[in-house]
């Protein structure tokens, strides 16, 4: 379709899984891309993937490193020339149980990575295209930030944050950019796979749909509200979840 013809995206947490789903499709719709995550190996196949250098190039480093998000962009810039939209897609979630029994240190490590690297790169983008030139940033937020999450409920704080974030950052900086949240329910990722690698026909049954988000369900939307299709959108979150029973 060529929605993303001559523009230049920034996705985080893209070697694999949702981020690499968003970083497909952009390319696929004219968008080069740069895609960032920890892990060189990874980065490197999935540049490969997308169409080598000409479409595609990586940044490796953590998205809480403020000199790793600060080359990313540069890179971006000087490889590309300009910087359109950016993806907020990294998350972590490295504890499951009661928050009474949360460590405090791994609590400050998910708010730094999950809400306030988004607001780093947010504002390195600004700074470097988007103020000036416009265009769009994109949150992957969640479904647990929505309400009560069992089990992974500092996940659900720190994407309860990220949702407010948006709507901030919305107000912020509009009328040049427009920032939107995209709220999956379970998507079949490795980060998901304990939601659903016991049963998930039972899994699946959660959904008026009758199946788990894929990555490109994801993809798609993140697309959409990246695209000039959503040009009077901002500050909103689209949850996607395939109609999750209990949500309607």
């Amino acid at each position: 379709m060529g929605r993303f013809e001559g523009q230049v995206a920034l996705v985080t947490g893209a070697s694999r899984g949702i981020g690499l789903a968003v970083a497909r499709r952009l390319v696929a719709e004219g968008a080069r891309v740069c895609i960032t995550a920890r892990k060189q190996p990874a980065l490197e196949e999935a540049v490969a993937e997308l169409g080598g250098p000409e479409r595609a190039i990586f940044a490796a480093g953590g998205s809480d490193d403020p000199q790793h998000r600060e080359a990313a962009v540069q890179a971006t810039l000087a490889a590309f020339g300009r910087l359109d939209v950016l993806v907020n897609n990294t998350g972590i979630n490295p504890t499951y149980g009661p928050l009474l029994e949360l460590e405090e240190g791994l609590a400050r490590k998910m708010f730094d990575v999950n809400v306030l690297a988004a607001l780093g790169w947010t504002r390195l983008a600004c700074r470097a295209w988007l103020a000036e030139h416009g265009g769009a940033v994109v949150n992957i937020a969640s479904v647990a930030g929505l309400g009560a999450s069992p089990g992974i409920g500092f996940y659900g704080v720190t994407k309860a944050a990220l949702i407010n974030l948006t709507r901030q950052l919305a107000v912020e900086l509009a009328p040049r950019v427009r920032v939107n949240a995209v709220a999956p329910a379970v998507v079949k990722t490795r980060f998901a796979e304990a939601l659903y690698a016991d049963d998930e026909e039972a899994a699946a049954a959660n959904y008026l749909l009758g199946r788990l988000g894929e990555p490109a369900d994801i993809g798609a939307v993140v697309a959409y509200l990246a695209s000039a299709d959503a040009a009077w959108t901002t500050g909103q979150t689209l949850v996607v979840d395939g109609g999750m029973v209990g949500s309607l």
